[in-house]
């Protein structure tokens, strides 16, 4: 399975994400156009240089609402730190202790995760707060 998410960088919240079977535009297309749909466009959209991410279904996307694209050079994962970091938590913090037995089951422990991560789990790098809670204050306070 693959999982596809749009995180926010400032505030680590993840805005959306979904699991598939296959990596593809339409996966990272989705959860962009998810993400669009809920919330405030951002000026910036970083990812890595994925043929995903290069389509032209995704690049027409981010044009389309007038978002700046930026990739990773090739060698540099650093510039994705935020999302790595993510993928990296979610890994050991639930996909690998856990026995999922079926693609249900991962999915349904995959969203209880992102929900305990975005709302209850405190974040030292945005000083103890939680990821959510001040995204949410972020937009609202902009708007």
């Amino acid at each position: 399975m693959y999982l596809a998410a749009v995180i926010d960088w400032h505030t680590k919240a993840v805005l959306a994400y979904k699991l598939s079977n296959s990596m593809d535009a339409t996966l990272a297309t989705d959860v962009l156009q998810e993400a669009l749909s809920k919330y405030p466009k951002p000026k910036i959209f970083n990812s890595d240089q994925g043929s995903q991410y290069t389509s032209y279904e995704h690049t027409r996307l981010l044009k389309k609402h007038d978002i700046q694209i930026s990739m990773n050079g090739k060698g540099r994962s650093i510039d994705n730190i935020v999302i790595e970091r993510f993928f990296r938590t979610l890994k050991h913090g639930n996909i690998y202790i856990s026995d999922y037995q079926s693609i249900k089951e991962l999915k349904e422990g995959v969203k209880a995760y992102i929900y305990k991560y975005n709302f209850k789990r405190f974040h030292s790098s945005i000083g103890y707060k939680k990821p959510m809670n001040l995204y949410l204050d972020f937009i609202k306070n902009v708007a």
